[in-house]
């Protein structure tokens, strides 16, 4: 009698009933959400330890991005960029400054920026580099997700975000993660550069062994290749560091943004890198309709400036540390291991015990919101404005769910 009262189970049923089903979600409908917790819409909270795949980085509605986008909201919201409009300068100066970078090409989606580096890159080899017309490839890595558009999936080495979307284009050099010998022989007198993610999230949070990005740089230099660093989950602020690369000290020739740049309201993503890497494209090469436009610059711009006080990076370096260590309590106790860093955890659990779309349904059942991948993994990463309270209240919930 009381599920029959409940709203969820038919919001779930309708949510299915007219959409493809590209999505396997958990069977939670929110409604409204402040700061690290949701509410569905039988007012049941939740502990967000997903954060929108790090796009709420600073929570849900965090005061100053709301504030921002009311207020843009009343003014201006898209122009296109056949004009301009007064939001445009102040995100990309101050994006290109977060970035120590000279330029910054905004666009929307995450797979847009990839495409974006994919172009640029390309371009720059045959007008800069010298590389034979038609030739130019790219070397990326084994366990990569950069996007779900056709180019993008023809270098998956998932078969299910791969499988049927043939035929694929050309152009990719794919190689394990974490061997630089392997990419460093990759490299040819086409290659034109090599992406990466600095941590590999869908994988299940993977951080590659140390000196590797080091090494990418350096060979990457000394063979004058453009190392591309897909930062869109790992950066602004989700690693303890702006960008994940800051780890080892290493500086890309081109960032590859998203997902937190737009506070978890608008889509906003941008590829940053100098003008003689980006300065190579010019009017009617690329674009976009809404890439820049008022509404997002307004919130972005806001993000950056969040970002700009360091306050987020040390938070999520302080906090992750807390998060590690009661994650590495529970290895040999339901986990076989742990990997990640600043506020981002990978987990891999006993698949003798459960999958992990078990254990994110146990936790849902214990108001934890987390994201399952690969079989036994799951992941999480919330919001940065987490506090040390939640975080414990989130490690004991995981350490209940695989006690059974």
């Amino acid at each position: 009698m009381i599920d029959d009262m409940l709203r969820t189970p038919s919001a779930v049923r309708d949510a299915e009933r007219h959409t493809a089903h590209n999505y396997h979600p958990l069977p939670v409908v929110i409604s409204s959400a402040e700061g690290s917790w949701l509410t569905d819409v039988d007012g049941r909270r939740y502990l967000d330890c997903l954060a929108g795949y790090s796009a709420l980085n600073f929570g849900h509605r965090h005061p100053k991005l709301i504030e921002a986008a009311h207020a843009q909201l009343d003014r201006l919201t898209l122009t296109s960029r056949a004009f301009i409009h007064d939001q445009f300068a102040d995100f990309c100066r101050e994006l290109a400054a977060l970035c120590g970078k000279d330029l910054v090409l905004p666009m929307n989606t995450g797979a847009e920026a990839v495409e974006t580096g994919i172009k640029v890159a390309r371009k720059w080899g045959y007008q800069v580099k010298g590389v034979t017309p038609g030739q130019a490839n790219i070397v990326v890595a084994e366990g990569n997700f950069h996007g779900r558009t056709t180019t993008i999936v023809s270098f998956s080495t998932d078969e299910d975000a791969r499988a049927d979307f043939g035929p694929y284009t050309p152009g990719f050099t794919v190689v394990p993660y974490g061997d630089l010998a392997a990419l460093t022989a990759a490299i040819d007198e086409n290659t034109v550069a090599v992406l990466l993610e600095p941590i590999q999230g869908e994988q299940g949070v993977v951080v590659p062994p140390e000196g590797y990005l080091p090494g990418v740089r350096q060979v990457c230099t000394d063979r004058n290749v453009l190392f591309i660093a897909d930062e869109i989950q790992s950066g602004l602020g989700r690693t303890g560091a702006t960008f994940a690369c800051e780890h080892e000290g290493v500086v890309p020739d081109m960032y590859l943004l998203g997902k937190a740049l737009g506070g978890g309201i608008v889509p906003v993503s941008a590829v940053a890198a100098n003008a003689d890497v980006l300065g190579v494209l010019k009017p009617g090469q690329h674009g976009s309709t809404f890439g820049g436009n008022p509404l997002a610059c307004a919130v972005a711009t806001e993000v950056v400036r969040l970002l700009a006080t360091g306050e987020f990076q040390r938070r999520s370096a302080e906090l992750g540390e807390r998060l590690h260590a009661g994650l590495r309590g529970l290895v040999g106790k339901g986990l076989v291991a742990v990997r990640g860093r600043g506020l981002w955890a990978g987990l891999d659990i006993d698949p003798a015990l459960m999958t992990g779309r078990e254990a994110c349904e146990r936790l849902m059942e214990r108001g934890v919101l987390a994201k399952d991948t690969h079989g036994s993994t799951i992941r999480l990463a919330p919001p940065l404005v987490i506090t040390e309270e939640e975080i414990d209240h989130a490690v004991a919930q995981l350490a209940a769910v695989l006690a059974g």
